[in-house]
């Protein structure tokens, strides 16, 4: 990417970091500090995180009011069992995730990703579990990091134990589409796939696995799809040995985040949620926040004792 180009990317995401955030009220230093009086009481909190963390660097969610993709668009994300039984659905889904590379590798982590690195460093959280696939987690220094849907970073085969990193892959991409005209991704979306017209899809040439021909996906839970076994274990695990869960800008809408948090209710552990606006868990939670989290979370870094 050149210099121009890194600019432009900057400028666009400075842009898109509060065109996908919702409106709502500013937080209150009360919210701060209950938050903090949750976290301190219980320094073995796990943290799960949504995609109301990612919009703040300029990755839009689904189901936000107003500014989700489903309020935006009649985009829908790609259904597991379609990309596996149709070439045409693959290529399309590998033509858009092509222009859109570029820009969502370039995504930046925010200051509520820097802070929950900090505060795993002092070991003021458990670990994160994470419902995004952007590995902005990762990019801003935490360790103890489970992707409950994979991540958009490394590539499988569907038929054969395949891997390669994304960016190792878009070279391989365009290799097999020398011809193929750039395009400019207008905007992204949540699972890194843009907008493109049907003529730049029709001719696209996506390579099969190297090793044994099968079809290639990147390593995420598609809609439909099934998490594997030993995430849900893993998962399961974080939260029986913690004292705590804290819920970061997630709906809960998808069971799989929803899940983990009937089980700390279920172990009696408390519950506290950080969203705007309501969310599935609202009504076992011992606290709500309606606010945005780079308001709530970065203050606690400065919070003295």
């Amino acid at each position: 990417m050149g210099l121009l180009d890194a600019r432009a990317t900057i400028t666009w995401f400075q842009r898109a970091s509060s065109r996908f955030v919702p409106k709502c009220n500013p937080a209150t230093k009360n919210d701060i500090q209950t938050l903090h009086a949750f976290l301190r009481s219980r320094p073995n909190t796990l943290v799960l995180t949504g995609a109301g963390v990612s919009t703040e660097s300029g990755i839009p969610d689904y189901r936000s009011k107003d500014v989700g993709m489903y309020a935006r668009s009649n985009h829908r994300p790609v259904q597991y069992a379609d990309f596996l039984h149709s070439p045409e659905i693959r290529k399309r889904y590998w033509a858009r995730n092509f222009v859109g590379w570029e820009r969502f590798s370039a995504t930046q982590p925010n200051a509520t990703h820097h802070a929950l690195a900090q505060l795993e460093q002092e070991n003021r959280i458990k670990g994160i579990i994470t419902q995004n696939v952007d590995c902005l987690h990762s990019k801003a220094g935490s360790k103890n990091v489970v992707e409950l849907h994979g991540n958009g970073y490394t590539v499988i085969c569907l038929k054969c134990d395949y891997r390669v990193s994304r960016d190792e892959f878009q070279d391989t991409l365009k290799e097999a589409n020398d011809d193929y005209e750039e395009i400019t991704a207008a905007s992204i979306r949540p699972d890194g796939d843009v907008d493109i017209k049907p003529e730049y899809i029709w001719g696209f040439k996506v390579p099969s696995c190297p090793s044994c021909g099968g079809p290639l996906k990147p390593d995420i839970v598609f809609f439909g799809g099934s998490i594997p076994r030993s995430v849900i274990s893993k998962t399961e695990e974080m939260v029986s040995t913690s004292d705590g869960l804290l819920v970061l800008g997630s709906t809960l809408l998808v069971f799989s985040g929803f899940r983990l948090c009937l089980l700390a209710n279920e172990l009696e552990l408390p519950l506290a949620i950080v969203n705007i606006g309501p969310t599935r868990g609202d009504h076992i939670a011992n606290l709500k926040i309606n606010a945005k989290c780079g308001e709530v979370v970065p203050p606690l870094l400065h919070i003295q004792e």
